[in-house]
């Protein structure tokens, strides 16, 4: 008479077909990126894309992110924020002030509009007085651009529709301004081949008014 095989081995048994089961297995890594494919994605952004659309690309990528990544992100931002800290302080403090934001001029204006942007740049994420004072001087009813003082606009609603210091209702107030102006011929919109006007520290346009 054979007697039954003991307990432990059979549950050994199962173990063994538990790991040999393929449906279990552990999910395979990706691929890594490939440097071809890196560096055009790198031509893309840098080339092709006007600075409305790298900032609105990259605001969505963000809302992508794990929060762990969110706070690797936000100190490698700190560390190149730092390099310009000593010469952006002066427009830094400007552009939080109430009463040096009250007296903006009209947008339709070149130099107007260099200053808004670098105000948005700069702008801390929680001053709600000094974003209210940006959303009405950006919302104050449809502005005949040209096709650069457009795509200077398109930059500065982008900006300001994705700042944190801005209310919901701003947001979606510019929000509809931004798609408005995006359908209009010759904007640029969501599909411009050209570099556009962009956020730099020199230069003309509406990144010249930095210093």
């Amino acid at each position: 008479m054979k007697l039954p095989d003991p307990e432990p081995e059979e549950e050994e048994e199962e173990d063994e077909e538990e790991e040999e089961d393929p449906r279990k297995a552990a999910p395979a890594m990706p691929p890594p990126l490939s440097e071809l494919w890196k560096e055009g994605v790198y031509e893309w952004f840098g080339s092709v894309l006007t600075s409305a659309q790298r900032l609105e690309f990259c605001c969505g990528l963000l809302d992508l992110c794990h929060p762990l990544e969110l706070r690797f992100l936000g100190s490698c931002l700190e560390d190149l924020a730092r390099k310009d800290y000593h010469s952006l302080r002066d427009s830094e403090i400007r552009a939080n002030s109430v009463a040096d934001l009250a007296g903006v001029g009209d947008p339709r204006d070149e130099v107007t509009r260099s200053k808004l942007v670098v105000s948005l740049a700069l702008l801390g994420s929680e001053n709600r007085e000094a974003a209210a004072v940006l959303a009405r001087a950006l919302t104050r009813g449809p502005l005949p651009l040209s096709e650069r003082g457009a795509q200077e606009f398109l930059l500065l609603l982008t900006m300001a529709s994705n700042h944190p210091a801005f209310s919901f209702h701003q947001k979606e107030t510019l929000r509809r301004q931004l798609a408005e102006l995006q359908r209009r011929p010759g904007s640029g919109g969501r599909t411009s081949q050209s570099s556009g006007c962009k956020v730099t520290g020199g230069g003309g346009g509406a990144g010249g008014a930095a210093g």
